[in-house]
């Protein structure tokens, strides 16, 4: 039976295929004929055949990158603070985003190729020892989907089992009391897939942060990619199920209490 509906599904996908390509030859075919005799204002260059894209989407407005990136982005634009450090995130997405509208300063431990205006850029371990001159440096940070990456090596970091700890320590260390933390990682049932990332639940997560933070808002992205925006964490059921998610990704705004 399963090697039946393999052959199926290869059938399937060369039909897909073939029709694709016969479709691209219509096209080209109908293009030609519509050309000036003179050329017009295009000469013909090499053929650079697409096929997978007459019946996709236009994008997907969903997942956890489209929209923490652009809710945070938001929170920051409206918070306008003195300074905004970005630890990790995504330079493409959330980091561009905010690039947009004001200065950011990124810390990573990869390197970053690019001389880009609004985007200052240092290269830091954090999760390891930060230099004292970065210790309550901001009164804006941000750390999007990265801490549940440290100490796993995916990204050239030396492996450290409960690297994520150092790196949540390090990024109290970087703001000021009163400061606001942008977080978001992962949730769902505790686990290390290794070396992709760690998935933390919501109780080890408010175990960790709310000795030192105040949590002025709790927004998550569920499994089917959806984002739920502004939710409660008094409901200890929806804590406790990690608001059903398997592989969702929790956002948090934090505020850095006085220790």
């Amino acid at each position: 039976m399963k090697k039946n509906n393999v052959v199926r599904t290869l059938r399937k996908n060369l039909k897909r295929q073939v029709t694709r390509q016969l479709d691209f030859h219509r096209d080209r075919r109908e293009f030609l004929s519509q050309m000036p005799a003179d050329g017009g204002d295009f000469a013909m260059g090499p053929t650079f055949a697409i096929l997978n894209e007459k019946d996709a989407a236009s994008g997907t407005a969903q997942g956890h990158y489209f929209h923490q990136d652009i809710f945070v982005a938001n929170r920051i634009f409206h918070a306008a603070p003195e300074r905004h450090v970005d630890v990790g995130s995504r330079i493409d997405g959330f980091v561009a985003h905010v690039a947009a509208f004001r200065p950011v300063e990124v810390f990573d431990i990869r390197p970053l190729i690019a001389n880009t205006h609004n985007i200052r850029f240092q290269q830091i371990d954090l999760a390891h020892d930060l230099p004292e001159h970065f210790v309550g440096c901001t009164d804006s940070l941000s750390c999007l989907h990265a801490i549940e990456h440290f100490g796993l090596g995916r990204y050239g970091d030396r492996i450290q089992y409960d690297g994520h700890c150092a790196g949540l320590r390090n990024l109290t260390r970087l703001l000021r009391t009163g400061g606001t933390l942008y977080l978001s990682t992962p949730i769902g049932p505790q686990r290390v897939e290794f070396n992709a990332h760690r998935v933390f639940s919501l109780n080890y997560l408010l175990e960790w942060l709310t000795p030192t933070y105040d949590i002025q808002s709790f927004s998550f992205v569920d499994d089917a990619g959806d984002f739920h925006p502004f939710q409660s964490l008094d409901d200890h059921a929806a804590v406790e199920s990690n608001f059903g998610c398997h592989y969702g990704c929790g956002i948090f705004e934090l505020t850095k209490k006085a220790l």
